[in-house]
């Protein structure tokens, strides 16, 4: 099983260097009960970088949002001066060129 799953072990951490990062306090907390603690502090991780991945995603969504305002804003602009364009005003009769 081990083996098996030997990239999987690489990426975490074996109990006994988890717990020499710890402070004493910690420490001793973890010996005491350590899978709670081990838990609680992986999960913990595993929300901080989903969170810092969804904020990634968010600030990429807005950028995007912005890029494609600018964009629509650009279009009307050229629609409203090919149309200006393309309607000109009446004339008042006067046939020769200004």
């Amino acid at each position: 099983m081990k083996t098996s799953s030997a990239s999987a072990v690489s990426k975490q951490l074996t109990r006994s260097e988890y717990v020499s990062t710890l402070p004493p306090w910690r420490r001793l907390l973890a010996t005491l009960n350590w899978r709670p603690v081990y838990d609680i502090e992986q999960e913990t991780e595993r929300l901080r970088v989903r969170s810092l991945e969804s904020e990634k995603r968010l600030l990429e969504s807005e950028k995007r949002l912005k890029q494609l305002q600018e964009s629509n804003a650009r279009i009307a602009r050229f629609e409203q001066e090919l149309f200006s364009a393309s309607n000109p005003t009446p004339s008042t009769g006067d046939s020769s060129p200004t």
